[in-house]
């Protein structure tokens, strides 16, 4: 996560250099009023959305079926176990940016109601993904590790699909269990994501009522 760290520190730092001197890019400063900061919000605001929006799409819809497909499924399961917490940070992050921004432009008090829902989608989709990062993917990479060890022990994992444990776990009731329980944990975990999703699309919906083409 040495990337992420670097990357975050850049982005603080220009945006740091945004609200506190505006004037050095190119612009009178006005204060907490200034078009120029107003303008940078903005653009903070569809780069962290879109950046989220994408990026849930490709992993949801595209990216995680291709790799169930064609991937062993102990391999497919070790790489989503290193991949989704660093998904999940990003597109919390760029949620909480999205939220921040969204915010500042539009303070509750003398927002419409529109923006006050839009606000409401946005922070659901922060929370449905922090829900993920903190409780869900940990949950499902602990059950996915005991399972596979399960399934070493049964000669099984290496294939491609579920048909392999579908056949064992009907005389083994230790495997069954744990197939079951990490159903559970897994469904829960791509509920919260689909929600995160859907908040980000119903997102979408109102920018692009905003836009002139």
């Amino acid at each position: 996560m040495a990337w992420l760290t670097r990357f975050l520190a850049a982005v603080a730092f220009l945006a740091i250099g945004v609200i506190f001197s505006p004037e050095t890019f190119g612009s009178k400063s006005d204060g907490l009023n200034s078009p120029t900061l107003s303008t940078y919000l903005k653009l903070a605001h569809l780069l962290t959305f879109s950046t989220a929006f994408g990026a849930a799409l490709w992993v949801t819809f595209i990216g995680g079926i291709i790799m169930f497909k064609n991937l062993p499924r102990h391999q497919f399961g070790n790489l989503q176990s290193k991949m989704f917490p660093a998904y999940f940070s990003m597109v919390g992050i760029c949620c909480a940016v999205t939220v921040a921004s969204f915010g500042y432009l539009h303070p509750w008090n003398s927002s419409s109601v529109a923006e006050k829902y839009q606000l409401g989608f946005l922070l659901s989709s922060l929370a449905f993904n922090l829900t993920n990062l903190f409780v869900f993917t940990p949950m499902t990479v602990e059950m996915m590790k005991q399972r596979h060890k399960v399934e070493r022990e049964q000669n099984i994992g290496e294939e491609v699909g579920w048909s392999k444990n579908v056949e064992v776990a009907k005389v083994n009731p230790k495997l069954a269990a744990m197939n079951k329980k990490f159903g559970m944990i897994h469904g829960l975990s791509s509920l919260a994501n689909i929600m995160a999703f859907g908040s980000l699309a119903m997102h979408s919906w109102y920018l692009a009522s905003k836009l002139n083409l």
